[in-house]
């Protein structure tokens, strides 16, 4: 089975021992140098913040020089359900190991992610054995509601961010993920972000930041 590799990173900006533990988790066809910036601008609220945004365990399908979570050249519901959870089962493992390294334990773990990247971030969540403590999903959309029911383990707060022009993820992915994940009693909050099509915005940043900075434990 594929590993990841914590490859890019950023030590808390406080200088001191990490307090928390944030994974960024980057799009179909992308890598980890395409969001740790993200990293830079969460660390004024973020000071005590580990944050790791690592490649994707699978060579993109389309792209020889980047990475995917699982295969979108299908998008069958059941195969991209198979997928998500193959890439969780790695991503899951990579998780437990960084925690361990950083002496953390789940409460102190929140997950950041754009498009494909939120697909998988939701998914894994929800089905951790013990909460984590947020998770911020950009431009993204949920895989397997039709199970979610039945596999749901866990049940962060939740904070979703779309545009409203996205042409990539439809906008109206972000209605029908709120919707499904009330209905299974998690907290969530919904934004949009009017005139933003498939990308994120300052505006996004900071109602991320803030979102964090109330959930993370200090």
């Amino acid at each position: 089975m594929p590993k990841i590799t914590p490859t890019t990173y950023r030590k808390p900006a406080s200088g001191g021992k990490a307090k928390q533990l944030v994974l960024i988790l980057h799009g179909w066809g992308a890598d980890g140098y395409n969001l740790i910036d993200l990293a830079d601008m969460f660390a004024s609220a973020l000071p005590d913040a580990h944050f790791i945004a690592p490649n994707a365990p699978f060579v993109c399908e389309v792209n020889p020089y980047g990475f995917q979570w699982f295969s979108l050249m299908d998008r069958n519901p059941q195969k991209m359900l198979d997928g998500a959870r193959k890439a969780v089962d790695i991503l899951n493992e990579f998780i437990d190991e960084q925690l361990a390294e950083l002496s953390l334990d789940n409460s102190k773990l929140a997950l950041v992610g754009f498009s494909q990247g939120t697909m998988t971030a939701l998914h894994l969540a929800l089905r951790r054995k013990s909460p984590m403590a947020a998770l911020v999903g950009f431009s993204g959309a949920l895989v397997g509601s039709e199970v979610l029911a039945q596999e749901i383990t866990a049940r962060p707060p939740i904070c979703l961010i779309h545009g409203n022009m996205d042409d990539v993820v439809p906008y109206a992915s972000m209605a029908h993920a709120t919707n499904v994940l009330k209905a299974n009693g998690l907290s969530v909050e919904a934004h949009s972000r009017p005139h933003l099509g498939h990308s994120i915005d300052k505006e996004g940043m900071a109602i991320a930041a803030e979102f964090l900075k109330n959930k993370l434990p200090k």
